[in-house]
């Protein structure tokens, strides 16, 4: 995950975030996931994704052309959010499993230092309960102050776990199930004693579970498993989470600062609308109480006026005073509706094309003969080496060239993230 410095005032802030998580059973993308990513919903108003995928096609052949393509689950959530305003920020891909984060532009300054850690499980992954203390202990960070992923203030665990019910013979669990009484399933519920008798597991939150069990479905149906084994339905597929544990008051310490956040599950529901795979999607909304952590970008970028040069359009850019700044620096040119960062229409490195500085302003000019005439808004970005992270974003804005060159290769080397 990442570490996120959300744009702050002298306030609190609120971030909306809709954690997804689904056992895709190797299906390809059904035609509308509006349901799931609640995208109908008008009361919400969200900033974050985050989607995890489980059992996606992971033969030699999948994963040979994920290498060099975009998967066909990646393509379909940003074909889908990049509309939205919403960019791929990171992504994992590990042999059957996929994890997405997705941010609104406006964030991408604040999200910053990001680091990703894979801890193998066994075969495909697969998560058992004997891989939680692995996983604890394999998941280590570079930076000081948080070296194990428990240090971090928010872990997010979720996927297909593969917990079962215990005890309840099949026509028992079906009819409860029929009869939505779900209290006596919670009881035996595997990940409920388990978390009964390991108090760190216990520091991991659950919403309640209101919504039939995920699997085991027919697939194409809202039937359950109706083949020879017919295996008993179970809540496999979950979302839990951590809040890291603040110090308790002494007499020594009377008074203690407010933690830096507070989470608040909005909901926690399944999606039985899906039906391409043996399990159905499960979702969790959140939203993120934030205090004051950054309250501007590091870096402020303008296009100067006016922006209708034969070839080249200059940009303004200041610089906070703490800001190190790297000769791999870049800046980036996208439309609005970008997909990712590397989603850009061109791009200038900022320290092989300064042309001017002082008071702390810089400016560059920044290659737009190959745009053609168009409606498009644009938006410019600050790519920071060190932080490798966007750091500064402009306002949206429009291009007119007056004249336009024939489109060529560009001799130099890109800029990759």
């Amino acid at each position: 995950m990442a570490a996120m410095n959300p744009q702050t005032e002298l306030r609190v802030r609120t971030l909306s975030i809709h954690v997804v998580t689904w056992n895709v059973a190797s299906a390809a993308p059904p035609p509308d996931l509006s349901d799931l990513l609640q995208l109908n919903n008008l009361n919400l108003n969200l900033d974050v994704y985050v989607i995890g995928l489980q059992e996606m096609n992971c033969g030699i052949m999948s994963l040979l052309s994920d290498t060099a393509f975009e998967d066909p689950w990646s393509s379909f959530f940003m074909d889908v959010l990049s509309p939205l305003s919403f960019v791929k920020v990171s992504s994992v891909r590990m042999q059957g499993l996929l994890l997405l984060v997705f941010a609104k532009y406006q964030h991408l300054p604040f999200i910053q230092v990001l680091s990703t850690k894979s801890t193998p499980t066994g075969l495909f992954g697969c998560w058992r309960l004997e891989h939680f203390d692995r996983i604890l202990e394999m998941q280590n960070f570079e930076a000081q102050d948080i070296p194990n992923i428990l240090d971090h203030d928010l872990i997010l665990w979720f996927g297909d776990m593969n917990f079962r019910i215990e005890d309840f013979g099949l026509h028992f669990v079906r009819e409860s199930i029929k009869n939505q009484c779900y209290s006596d399933l919670w009881e035996k519920d595997q990940l409920s004693i388990a978390k009964r008798h390991d108090p760190l597991l216990r520091e991991f939150q659950e919403g309640p579970l209101l919504f039939p069990p995920t699997y085991k479905f027919d697939k194409n149906s809202n039937n359950y498993d109706t083949s020879e084994k017919k295996r008993k339905p179970a809540w496999t597929d979950r979302i839990l989470w951590r809040l890291k544990r603040q110090p308790q008051a002494t007499v020594h310490t009377p008074t203690l600062s407010a933690p830096h956040f507070t989470l608040f599950l909005r909901s926690y529901v399944s999606h039985m609308l899906y039906s391409v795979s043996d399990h159905k999607p499960v979702t969790s909304t959140f939203d993120l109480e934030l205090k004051p952590l950054v309250s501007a970008p590091l870096i402020t970028l303008r296009p100067e006026s006016p922006r209708t040069t034969e070839s080249d359009m200059l940009i303004s850019y200041s610089l906070t005073a703490d800001f190190l700044s790297s000769p791999w620096d870049w800046i980036g040119l996208c439309k609005v509706g970008l997909r990712h960062i590397n989603d850009y229409v061109s791009y200038v490195w900022v320290r092989d094309n300064q042309v001017s500085f002082s008071d702390g302003l810089n400016q560059v000019y920044i290659d737009i003969s190959d745009i053609r005439e168009t409606e498009d808004q644009f938006l410019l970005f600050y790519y920071s080496n060190n932080l490798h992270s966007v750091v500064g974003i402009s306002t949206p804005f429009k291009i007119q060239p007056r004249s336009f060159l024939a489109e060529g290769p560009l001799d130099e080397a890109q800029p990759q993230i």
